[in-house]
């Protein structure tokens, strides 16, 4: 009889045993297979939403003067007397190495304008660029992209009482306000902002960018790197890298990470002791027929081979099972977990790897009762019938 026969005649005989066996796999399988498909949809939610949530990279025109400012205090005044960039140079943005890694890049115009003897701050940008970058804002009134209408904000419409729908005539184009900021507290409370091509136009400046806000977050983004590229590609200007975003968006995610990986490494360690304990039990159960192999001629390596393909079994079969199941259980739990999120497909790697961690686990807790049973003296395993 074949060594793998005798495997499979033992598991057939000790049903209950393996599927004691095979659910304390399965558990912890489905239970790893689990956690790192959350994690992993978790992941990929987060970052889309903090790629959203603003620019990590701010490149204007470099300057010899000093900011005369301190704690929102103004001394000086603001100038916007710089060397400004040409748009149609903006392109080499796109055609730096990193170049896979930069998502939303929003130019902007900016210039001072006079409005019933008041000055307010003018910004032209791509509005539909624009308000992806910035999806925290609340308005009053709603977009459209209009490049007739305008946005301003919640200071600005205080200060010259201006009301949805009011016509303003910037120089000689008019405008329309369609929507209206809610409080940011940040520098958008304080501008008229418009469509960029037209606002060039208002502000004379055809053809030229003021500053460029890039939004460039990934998963292990090298952000020194984009940000010294993009400087190689505009000497004359200053790129800044607001890494204290950066940072947080990856803490955010390597904190979803390192506690899942901490419970998965828990339930593999339980999984493995829940294997070792039967095994144990198994091999000391059947010592008459182990007694009786070796009695008959069953080399110690036979004994092992025999254990030990029993264990590969069981570990194949809770391998499947348990990424099968971790699969159903995180298709059913991220809809809950992730709002308007679901399993995007089966990850064949994590199958694999799901696979190999059952067997190998089946097989190392299986080792030391297997070389114990090998090891058994036949006459006196024959002694204790």
């Amino acid at each position: 009889m074949k060594l793998y026969n005798i495997s499979l005649n033992n598991l057939r005989r000790r049903k209950g045993k393996v599927i004691f066996l095979v659910s304390g796999l399965l558990i912890g399988i489905a239970t790893i297979v689990t956690l790192i498909s959350i994690t992993q949809s978790m992941s990929r939610d987060v970052e889309d939403r903090l790629d959203r949530f603003g620019a990590n990279i701010v490149m204007t025109p470099r300057s010899e003067n000093l900011s005369l400012s301190y704690g929102g205090i103004s001394v000086g005044g603001v100038t916007y007397e710089t060397v400004e960039f040409l748009e149609s140079d903006l392109t080499n943005i796109r055609s730096i190495k990193n170049s896979q890694n930069l998502g939303i890049i929003a130019p902007k115009v900016l210039g001072p304008w006079e409005l019933d003897g008041k000055r307010v701050l003018l910004m032209g940008a791509d509005l539909q660029t624009e308000l992806s970058l910035k999806t925290w804002w609340q308005f009053k009134g709603m977009p459209t992209g209009n490049p007739d209408e305008l946005i301003v904000g919640s200071e600005t419409a205080r200060i010259f009482n201006l009301a949805l729908g009011q016509s303003m005539k910037l120089g000689n184009d008019e405008f329309v306000v369609s929507t209206i900021l809610h409080p940011t507290g940040g520098p958008e409370d304080g501008i008229i902002m418009g469509d960029l091509h037209r606002f060039q136009n208002v502000l004379g400046k055809p053809g030229r960018i003021s500053m460029v806000e890039i939004s460039a977050f990934c998963r292990g983004c090298p952000i020194s790197e984009i940000t010294l590229q993009i400087a190689e590609k505009f000497p004359n200007a200053k790129v800044t890298a607001l890494k204290q975003a950066v940072m947080s968006k990856m803490q955010s995610i390597e904190m979803i990470k390192s506690f899942s990986y901490g419970v998965a490494v828990l339930v593999i360690f339980i999984g493995s002791l829940l294997v070792f304990v039967t095994m144990m039990g198994s091999v000391n159960e059947r010592t008459r027929e182990i007694g009786i192999f070796r009695a008959i001629g069953f080399r110690q390596g036979h004994i092992m081979q025999i254990i030990l393909l029993e264990a590969l079994v069981v570990g194949l079969i809770g391998g499947i099972l348990g990424y099968l199941i971790g699969n159903g259980i995180a298709w059913l739990a991220i809809p809950f977990i992730i709002q308007e999120s679901t399993l995007s497909h089966l990850d064949v790697t994590l199958g694999g790897v799901s696979l190999i961690l059952s067997v190998a686990l089946s097989l190392l807790a299986s080792l030391y009762p297997a070389v114990k049973a090998s090891r058994m003296d036949p006459s006196s395993a024959l002694r204790a019938l």
